[in-house]
């Protein structure tokens, strides 16, 4: 038979046989194509309730799961009068929730994101990026915002994970099914599938637009993976994050030119740009383009209007982790496209470069998108300081702390996190209006009132679940390894329902530290091996395949829980996705997380494991700085001891099993003669009422519309009225105090002699300037005196800032002067500093012009 195959013998034909759904089974199909039934628990299990064997088979996928409804099995649903009821009840609430239509209160935004983690059968995600991502198009769809989200359609996504009889980590791609997926084509008036198409040097890449619907949120994602293309080119949209630099640099520009290109296509004009890291940054490149040849503006006003409409999210807490590109290569893909827009190219490289000059410095993006947005977050309150401080070089003149970057604390979708029963529980106890009031702590603050009993109860349920799997998965896994049945017996048998459940999953990055809690393996075997208080380990999370290092720790766990003093004690779970995060977040006691100070930006699990009545222990870190509360959960100290990493290892590790042996396990086995400890319900409580309406997504998407895109919105507004003309006013005044910036000279400055003698603590600081401003106006410039302390030898601390008022002018000689107490005696370090002043502009380093005098 295969040799008449490969001879060409046979005469074989192709036949698809379309699958269809008897007409009263046909809105499930349309329900299946909109996202929105993921994060609802009536839809989720009208599709569970189908086959639940095959549904979690197919990946939780309902599409793929109606496409193998057999003609019997349909039947028999129609037959099935609860299953059509439950199905009408699904239907009702979709179209209701579809229906509804917000007053629009905001801007339109463009949402773009390398990765989106929607749900685990879209592999379009590798970790906690694309899940951030994709929980904020969810809330943007329950509150109404006006957002579409813009990406790229990944034929094989991110790897799956399995693991060998070893422990190294195996990678393996599957090709997604899009006729399974809720894709759907985007078509033009004529009915032809849009396609933009983006120049790499001299040759022309395609991509065709898919729509993704998130319940009310459009989701637009470019694919590569067309017959335009060469093969090469088909790749570009292949995996996520797979590839050398080059490859990454195709899926940028793909990303941000192609993404810009798809909105003007589809007559989409937002109003805000939100670039969710600097993946996306070359989109500002391309609204440049479309200002300067298609509105004809000059390049300075194109970037104007570029930089207030753009808002720029960084992710990342360390330099290395932003992506940048040499100069030669940037040259070959991006050389052409700069020259038709007449933009010099040094005037482009300089705009990625601390120094401009410096023609070695690779292009940072992330520079760039700072430099082409006027507004930048990060994550976290710690990591809006970490990135203040990462990205000071390129303003140097400013202290850190002076520097525009803000930030927004990350959060969670709460529908799609929270187990139905604690959903069911919460929608009880706080009334009908919590759906809108979910992050009002007064109505949490109602969980006290909340029997210990039926919380104790609830947990003990969502831990039976969860282990209850974790033994299926395990005998699955570990038998497909090839492992002893001895093994598997004794691994399964061990896990005990009434142990401490504390739960570890995450990406394995190095950083991360997965394997501190095995730094004293002796005093570990002893914490979990306490017949009186057994604790159990579930550990899971993959490494990026370049990430030998993570690899390695992946490795080390795995053949820990293999050790006979560890055996059912530590498991580790392999191939960690969105299905299974929800199991543990919802199934352990506690959630441990070690990083390294300080580079977690923020970290979501936390938070997904506080909305479920688990409590956290981590290192003051991350969101967990703004989160921890005494009494709701327990902490690691903030700052680092000692310099050498392997002593912070092991004073971290101390400290860690110090908190779990005093701490931790005594509170949890503290039990009553019902079985449980009202002193860890009374953490539960706490966790909940005072942490939890702090970190669920209503209060993210708030606070970006209150702090960014309303106030982006107001100012581009106002500076494109009267056709543009307090913008053109702006790039004119601009341009003119550059012209003359350097020029300006300082003809006489006043101050206390600080060399030879001290300012009595009470005694007024007075100062006096005289400047030549040549043709610039007094109002144009302001002058200030920064006092500094120094607390080494390269961190100086900002203590006050005082600036001094116009005395008079006389032509183009202006004198400004100053009066003022200090506050606190001491040695400080203090100068006097120049800087444009205009009321249109967004921030100081809006125009980052500055000259010490």
């Amino acid at each position: 038979m295969v040799g008449n195959l490969t001879e060409g013998i046979l005469k074989l034909k192709r036949i698809f046989v379309e699958p269809t759904l008897p007409a009263g089974l046909a809105p499930l199909r349309d329900l299946a194509h909109n996202l929105w039934w993921s994060w609802h628990h009536e839809a989720i299990e009208l599709f569970r309730s189908i086959n639940p064997n095959q549904f979690e088979k197919l990946n939780y996928n309902p599409l793929a799961l109606l496409d193998n409804l057999s003609v019997e099995e349909a039947q028999d649903l129609l037959k099935n009068a609860e299953f059509m009821r439950r199905m009408e009840r699904v239907l009702e609430q979709f179209r209701t929730y579809i229906a509804r239509t917000p007053e629009r209160k905001h801007p339109l935004v463009a949402y773009f994101c390398m990765e989106y983690g929607l749900h685990q059968s879209l592999r379009l995600y590798s970790g906690g990026l694309g899940v951030l991502a994709g929980d904020y198009l969810k809330e943007a769809s329950d509150r109404g915002s006006p957002i579409v989200g813009v990406g790229l359609l990944y034929r094989y996504g991110y790897f799956q994970q399995a693991i060998s009889l070893h422990g190294e980590q195996i990678h393996q791609s599957e090709a997604a099914k899009f006729t399974q997926l809720p894709l759907l084509p985007v078509r033009d008036a004529r009915g032809e599938w849009v396609k933009i198409h983006v120049n790499f040097g001299r040759r022309t890449v395609w991509a065709k637009a898919w729509l993704l619907n998130v319940g009310r949120v459009p989701l637009y994602l470019l694919d590569t993976d067309i017959d335009d293309n060469t093969w090469e080119d088909r790749g570009i949209t292949h995996q996520l994050y797979g590839g050398d630099n080059e490859h990454r640099l195709k899926q940028e520009i793909l990303l941000g030119i192609g993404g810009v290109r798809l909105l003007q296509t589809l007559n989409l004009k937002p109003d805000v740009y939100h670039l969710n890291e600097g993946h996306a940054a070359f989109l500002g490149l391309e609204r440049l383009r479309y200002y300067i040849k298609t509105e004809q503006f000059s390049f300075d006003e194109a970037l104007e209007i570029v930089r207030a409409t753009q808002l720029f999210t960084t992710h990342t807490p360390v330099p290395a982790g932003h992506d940048a590109f040499s100069e030669p290569l940037l040259r070959t893909y991006l050389f052409d496209y700069l020259y038709e827009l007449d933009i010099p190219w040094d005037t482009f490289m300089a705009m990625g470069r601390v120094s401009p000059q410096n023609t070695a410095e690779p292009f940072s993006v992330s520079h760039f998108a700072l430099r082409t947005s006027s507004e930048a977050n990060g994550v976290s309150r710690l990591h809006g300081e970490v990135s203040r401080r990462m990205f000071n070089n390129l303003y140097p003149d400013y202290h850190f702390a002076e520097i525009h970057i803000g930030h927004i604390t990350n959060s969670v979708h709460f529908d799609t996190w929270v187990a139905p029963a604690w959903a069911e529980l919460y929608a009880q106890q706080f009334g009908p209006d919590f759906e809108h009031r979910q992050d009002d702590p007064n109505l949490w603050a109602k969980i006290y009132e909340v029997p210990d009993e039926t919380i104790a109860q609830l947990r003990k349920t969502l831990k039976k679940r969860l282990l209850e799997w974790v033994r299926k998965t395990l005998r699955e896994d570990l038998t497909r390894r090839g492992e002893n049945p001895r093994t598997i017996f004794e691994m399964t048998n061990a896990l005990e329902e009434r142990a401490l459940v504390i739960g570890f999953a995450r990406r394995f990055a190095t950083y991360k530290r997965a394997t501190l809690l095995f730094t004293n393996e002796k005093r570990l075997a002893a914490i979990v091996n306490n017949p009186e208080r057994p604790v159990l380990f579930l550990f899971a999370g993959k490494a990026h395949p370049a990430d030998k290092g993570g690899q390695e720790f992946i490795r080390f766990i795995y053949n820990i829980t293999k050790n006979p003093v560890f055996r059912g004690k530590v498991i580790f779970l392999e191939n960690y996705g969105m299905e299974m995060a929800k199991l543990l977040v919802q199934g352990t006691d506690l959630w441990l997380n070690t990083p390294t100070r300080p580079k977690e930006a923020s970290g979501t699990s936390g938070m997904k494991a506080v909305l479920n009545g688990v409590l956290n222990l981590s290192v003051l870190d991350g969101w967990w700085i703004e989160g921890y509360r005494p009494g709701a959960g327990w902490a690691l100290p903030e700052h680092e001891t000692y310099s050498d990493p392997n002593l912070q290892n092991e004073l971290d590790a101390e400290t860690l099993y110090n908190i779990l042996e005093t701490e931790v396990i005594p509170a949890y086995f503290e039990q009553n003669e019902c079985g449980f400890s009202p002193k860890w319900i009374g953490f539960i409580k706490k966790n909940l009422a005072e942490i939890a309406p702090h970190f669920v997504m209503k209060r993210m998407l708030d606070d970006y519309q209150s702090k960014y895109y309303d106030k982006l919105w107001k100012r581009s507004q106002r500076l494109m009225a009267n056709q543009y003309h307090a913008l053109r006013e702006l790039v004119e005044w601009k341009n003119r105090v550059k012209r003359v910036w350097e020029a300006i000279e300082l003809v006489s400055l006043q101050a206390p002699d600080t060399f030879n003698y001290a300012l009595p603590l009470g005694k007024s600081f007075e100062a006096k300037v005289t400047l030549n401003l040549q043709t610039l106006g007094a109002s144009d410039v302001g002058v200030e005196v920064v006092f500094l302390r120094r607390r080494t030898e390269t961190d100086l601390e900002l203590v006050e800032i005082h600036e001094l008022k116009l005395d008079h002018q006389d032509g183009a000689i202006a004198t400004y002067s100053c009066n003022f107490t200090l506050r606190e005696a001491g040695v400080f370090e203090y100068g006097f500093r120049l800087f444009p002043k205009h009321p249109l502009l967004a921030h100081r380093q809006d125009f980052p012009l500055v000259r010490w005098l």
